[in-house]
């Protein structure tokens, strides 16, 4: 499998991606990269999860699949320009378009078609990878946050976050950009410590030898799966725990009190890096580990956790540009205008309709495509995990 960098990122991300590759024997592009593994029809080994432990934990009126299962609206305009600079008012109007189809509902009275209060911690899951290319744009954030406050959230209780703190930065989600709302990630990574022949452990190990960001993560609340992880101080640089512990960070398990995911609209080989990705790896540690045994049932399984499942309130995925091939890293090659937003309650039905979407779109584009089951099997999967709706015949796709 071909390596790829993640195109606009600045210059240490690609060294840190080559000097990962260099010291982890078993380190591959779909660790760094989440690209899943290259697999064989044949290929049915699954390594044990402690899923069962949690799918069958009673639910809430909250639980996914969320106030309008099955239901998935995509709102097309052409008005809104170039996906490298929308017009933050055609956005913002797509939003709210695409929410009225959605609830039923005007904006304000739909946060509370959604379970969300004014009281509520609000965190907007971002995907800050490829800025400036096919990162989540800032015009849709800036349109969730409008319609929040509309609705009585406060600016301090808003939380643009995701797993890096250097990626928010780069990404330009900072608190310059966003006076009072709060910016958080899971951890931080030290980048000069990817550096060729630096041993110098001090930007991420404390005296104890602990990951400086270890205390970000919830002991009580733990993703665990039979496979093991490297354990070269990079790996751990990156992931955290090198065991076969993934916590969930603790800012969605004990702080945020409701979710908004805000992934973008591109491919992971022939599969999708979308709604249920933007969470399954975003959520937890040590997930370089996970992606060659378990790639796409990490998507499924982290998701039936109540930490997300009965948090996780809106899916808005921002296709107003999206990534035909060569993701789930930035490339300009590939990315294109697709003036779309997509929103759902049902994260699983969302990206079963952005999957068959995004398939229809590589065939325009002349690109092979392959269509095992295996790319879609992990949406399935939550569908019996009651999680959403994944049959395409069941799913209502509205055009607004």
């Amino acid at each position: 499998m071909t390596a790829r960098g993640y195109g606009s990122m600045d210059r240490w991300w690609e060294m840190r991606r080559r000097e990962f590759l260099k010291v982890s024997a078993i380190a591959s592009a779909g660790i760094v990269l989440g690209q899943p593994a290259a697999a064989s029809d044949e290929d049915t080994g699954k390594p044990r999860t402690n899923v069962d432990e949690v799918k069958d934990l009673p639910r809430t009126d909250t639980s996914l699949p969320g106030a309008r299962p099955g239901r998935v609206v995509a709102v097309h305009d052409p008005a809104v320009g170039p996906g490298g600079e929308p017009d933050p008012a055609v956005v913002a109007a797509m939003f709210a378009r695409g929410l009225a189809a959605l609830t039923g509902e005007d904006p304000r009275a739909s946060l509370a078609a959604l379970h969300i209060c004014p009281d509520d911690v609000v965190g907007l899951k971002v995907n800050p990878v490829g800025p400036g290319l096919i990162s989540t744009h800032h015009e849709l954030v800036e349109a969730v946050i409008a319609w929040l406050e509309q609705g009585g959230v406060p600016r301090r209780n808003i939380v643009i976050w995701d797993r890096f703190e250097s990626m928010l930065a780069d990404a330009g989600f900072t608190p310059d950009r966003y006076p009072g709302v709060r910016i958080e990630a899971l951890q931080i990574l030290d980048e000069a410590a990817f550096a060729e022949d630096n041993t110098d452990t001090s930007g991420y190990l404390d005296a104890d030898g602990r990951h400086v960001s270890a205390d970000r993560f919830d002991p009580d609340v733990v993703y665990w799966a039979d496979c093991a992880a490297p354990q070269d101080p990079n790996y751990l640089n990156q992931h955290v725990f090198t065991d076969r512990r993934s916590p969930f960070g603790k800012l969605v398990t004990r702080d945020l009190t409701r979710i908004i995911n805000l992934p973008v609209f591109k491919n992971t080989g022939n599969g999708i890096s979308m709604a249920t990705k933007n969470l399954g790896y975003g959520a937890i540690a040590n997930t370089g580990r996970l992606h060659k045994p378990l790639f796409f049932d990490v998507c499924t399984e982290v998701l039936a956790f109540p930490a997300i499942r009965d948090k996780l309130v809106l899916n808005v995925t921002d296709g107003l540009r999206g990534q035909y091939d060569g993701g789930p890293g930035a490339n300009a090659s590939f990315i294109y205008d697709h003036h779309t937003l997509y929103l759902a309650t049902d994260p699983f039905a969302l990206d079963m309709t952005c999957h068959r979407r995004l398939v229809a779109k590589r065939k325009a584009m002349e690109v092979e495509v392959n269509e095992h089951p295996r790319y879609t099997e992990y949406l399935h999967y939550g569908e019996r995990l009651g999680l959403g709706i994944a049959d395409p015949a069941r799913i209502e796709v509205v055009e607004a």
